[in-house]
Formats: structure tokens, sequence, C-alpha cells
């Protein structure tokens, strides 16, 4: 059960303050929503209906514990498809489900892909923003400053791509 002071990632958006349960009327019905207060740089507020935030995909923040797993993901060579239509759909499906280790799985597939070959302005602007929603979160986790937490990616981009090259 989520409760006022919980932070939480709201897909797509980032790391989000519950800063308040309000119940309303909508069509004649008591409906509850979660006011969430935007974390990140974006700022604002959301309404979240309470019966709905397992299908938004409303999700607790990773624990510090789970940080050092998801930058070993970054480290990773890709397996994201060779082509650019099914690559969209990929990373689309993997964007919607909310998960910081999807997350990962664009950055890490994106980033090995520019090295080869330049991104479509989709692509890039898809990385970036998976990439900008990473390290909110593990901003948010650890304490750090976002550039704190930016720096801890980009070094785990950077070993994968110095563990390819010395592999090849």
């Amino acid at each position: 059960m989520l409760a006022v002071g919980n932070k939480v990632i709201y897909p797509c958006r980032g790391p989000c303050l519950i800063s308040s349960i309000i119940t309303t009327t909508v069509d004649e019905k008591p409906t509850t929503f979660y006011k969430l207060v935007v974390l990140n740089d974006g700022h604002g507020t959301l309404f979240v209906p309470a019966d709905k935030v397992q299908t938004v995909g409303i999700r607790p923040l990773l624990n510090q514990p789970e940080i050092p797993g998801l930058l070993a993901q970054l480290r990773r060579p890709s397996t994201a498809s060779t082509d650019r239509r099914q690559r969209v759909r990929d990373n689309l499906v993997l964007f919607r489900s909310g998960s910081a280790f999807d997350l990962a799985e664009i950055v890490e597939s994106l980033t090995e892909r520019i090295e080869t070959k330049p991104l479509s302005f989709g692509e890039r602007l898809t990385l970036e923003k998976a990439k900008r929603l990473l390290v909110y979160e593990i901003s948010e986790v650890m304490g750090e400053t976002k550039q704190e937490a930016e720096d801890s990616v980009d070094r785990a981009l950077t070993a994968r791509t110095r563990t390819g090259l010395c592999a090849a």
C-alpha cells in the first residue's frame, strides 16, 4: 500500500513523492487519488486513481543494493535487434514497463549502437530520455546529485566500451 511521503517511480516521468491522498466524487462515485509531485527537473503534479496504480506501472524506487546490478547491466554487450523498426518497438515496450533495468537495457543498446552507426532523431531522443530517467532514479536512491549519478552511469558505459574493445 502506498502512503503519503513514499517515493515512487511513475513510468516516463521518473521519481515522484506521494504528497497526499485525495478522495473526490467522479461520476457520482467516491474515487481516491494519489497526488504525486514529480521530483526531477521538470517538476509538476500528477493525480493517479488509486485503483489504477498497477495499470499505470507505478512502483517503489529501487533499493540501494540493487544499484550495482543496474550499473553492471550497462557494462554488458547489447542483444538489441539490428533492425531499426524492431528496436523502436522493443524500446517502446521497455519504456512503458517503468523498470529501471529496462531503461538500462535501452541506454546500453542505443549507446552501443551509436558507436557503430548514427542514431535516428527519435532514437537519440529515446536514449537521452531513458538515460535521464535512469540518472534521476539513481540520484534519488543513492542520495547523490544528478551529476554524480550521471557520472556513475557514464563510467559503467565506458567500462562496457573498453571491455568490448579488449575482447575484439
